[in-house]
């Protein structure tokens, strides 16, 4: 196998994005056959030992794990009170961590994988990754409410980036709002709302870039085909 950088074998490894790996390499955390490395140091995975720490890194298979999240389970490996964590779901021996988090009152997509590297595409701004929601509120928004919400509000000081959003359908218990958005400030989507003037009664995410909720059922997980693998990858 050739050398490849080492902040590359740690996120493979499963310890987080290429950027928190550099951190630890530059904070003098990782040997590589017994000598602390800087930035930019190689190995070969294969042959030589790397060490973080004083945990020898092990290449991990990488797993990718989709789960349709009920509302009351948090997206953290840490239990809060009683409350069950999406890991807790998810049954299977190997490290797992959340790509990005959705609260705990709400529903829907979540993404579970040990690969730091795509766990950092998929967060990361820069590489303009959408999510996808469909969100109940109350009563019957009237359009300019609507194009407040598309335009953008202020929080924690700083304006929210535009987002889509429009009308599913009205019913009896309020409206169904499709909401697509680019970025993911704490509580953006009921905060935002709040905003205009709207109480969010529901929140549920269909889709992290390319990845579909689909028909997965409420508390059910699978793991990603090789399609949908590919197409998270691929941009």
């Amino acid at each position: 196998m050739a050398k490849e950088r080492v902040q590359k074998i740690l996120a493979a490894a499963g310890y987080g994005s290429r950027r928190a790996c550099e951190k630890f390499i530059e904070a003098g955390r990782v040997r590589v056959n017994g000598e602390v490395v800087a930035l930019g140091a190689k190995a070969d995975p294969a042959k030589d030992k790397v060490i973080l720490d004083d945990n020898p890194v092990v290449a991990e298979k990488q797993i990718y794990v989709m789960l349709n999240k009920p509302r009351g389970v948090v997206s953290s490996l840490s239990p809060q009170g009683d409350r069950k964590t999406v890991r807790d779901l998810v049954p299977l021996e190997w490290r797992l961590y959340p790509v990005g988090r959705l609260d705990a009152d709400s529903e829907g997509l979540v993404l579970l994988t040990n690969d730091g590297e795509l766990t950092n595409r998929l967060t990361h701004p820069k590489y303009g990754h959408s999510k996808e929601y469909e969100v109940l509120v109350n009563g019957y928004p009237k359009e300019e409410q609507l194009k407040t919400w598309r335009r953008g509000v202020v929080l924690d000081e700083e304006w929210t980036s535009s987002a889509k959003v429009k009308i599913i359908r009205k019913g009896a218990s309020g409206t169904w709002l499709n909401v697509i958005m680019r970025e993911g400030k704490k509580h953006q989507i009921r905060r935002t709302a709040q905003a205009v003037g709207l109480h969010v009664k529901r929140l549920v995410r269909t889709r992290i870039g390319s990845l579909r909720l689909g028909n997965l059922k409420l508390g059910e997980w699978r793991k990603l085909n090789h399609a949908e693998l590919e197409a998270l990858k691929r941009k």
